[in-house]
């Protein structure tokens, strides 16, 4: 399917302001830039380069007082997305090199210190669940979907903790359980067609039997139309915009249509 999407947002600073912004999505094996188009008002022109984890980020500098950021994609992606909740674990000294630093813990994932709870949850998991499977069906039943809970602080044990959340503390859990049990997860962010209310999203990746698996635990069902911007450990690796001073946001639009004709679903909103 082809996805228009994009999103524009209005930021002010008080003094200059260094910021490194991820706008650009990737090609990839699930999809396929067919165009974009970025506008800076006023205008800079961005440098770019590629991050450890292989996205495009662009660094410009806001000039003091306001300037309006926004993207206008064109991509083709997959519909349906491949699921198997149920493949076994691929074993550590059979993962590839680039898979094993998604084993760590990181500032918002601290695996190291759920492996009793990640063993219990697989433990009373329904048969042919899978480890990962069980993981997110213990997530949408036991943390509510909430806004206004968690900050640019909480890490999935605050989440755990206060069990709601939204999307990018929803990650960060399924993240830190799999990583407890061994199993190589890292962040997804991006967009996702059909999302209500609209907005950035996040969600996360395992790997099992050799590839990468998408999971969300905060749809009902497996979803395709997405569309990555970033991969990272966690929400630290995948800020849309990272500044290096004071910066306020004012304002943001998200939208994500099909390009059968389908006009784009639009809301001014944020909580990534």
């Amino acid at each position: 399917m082809r996805l228009l999407a994009g999103c524009e947002l209005t930021v002010e600073s008080n003094e200059d302001c260094a910021v490194v912004a991820m706008l650009r999505p990737r090609n990839g094996e699930a999809q396929w830039m067919i165009s974009e188009t970025y506008t800076f008002d006023p205008h800079v022109r961005p440098t770019e380069f590629v991050d450890v984890f292989g996205n495009l980020c662009q660094r410009f500098v806001v000039r003091r007082g306001r300037m309006r950021i926004r993207a206008e994609l064109e991509v083709e992606t997959e519909r349906d997305i491949v699921i198997a909740p149920w493949v076994a674990p691929t074993p550590a000294a059979f993962l590839p090199d680039h898979a094993l630093q998604y084993l760590l813990p990181s500032r918002y994932c601290p695996s190291d210190r759920t492996f009793d709870q990640a063993q219990a949850i697989v433990a009373a998991a329904a048969p042919r669940s899978g480890q990962v499977g069980a993981i997110v069906e213990w997530i949408r039943t036991h943390i509510a979907y909430r806004y206004g809970v968690s900050d640019a602080t909480t890490d999935a044990l605050g989440t755990m903790e206060a069990r709601a959340g939204v999307c990018r503390d929803y990650a960060h859990v399924g993240i830190t359980l799999c990583r407890s049990l061994r199993i190589p997860a890292r962040m997804v962010v991006g967009y996702l067609h059909g999302l209500e209310p609209m907005d950035l999203h996040a969600w996360f990746e395992a790997y099992l039997d050799g590839r990468w698996y998408t999971f969300d635990p905060t749809q009902a069902a497996p979803r395709g139309g997405r569309i990555v911007v970033a991969y990272g450990r966690d929400a630290a690796d995948v800020a849309f915009l990272t500044n290096y001073g004071w910066l306020q946001t004012f304002e943001m639009q998200v939208w994500v249509g099909e390009r059968t004709g389908e006009v784009p679903l639009l809301l001014t909103g944020g909580s990534l």
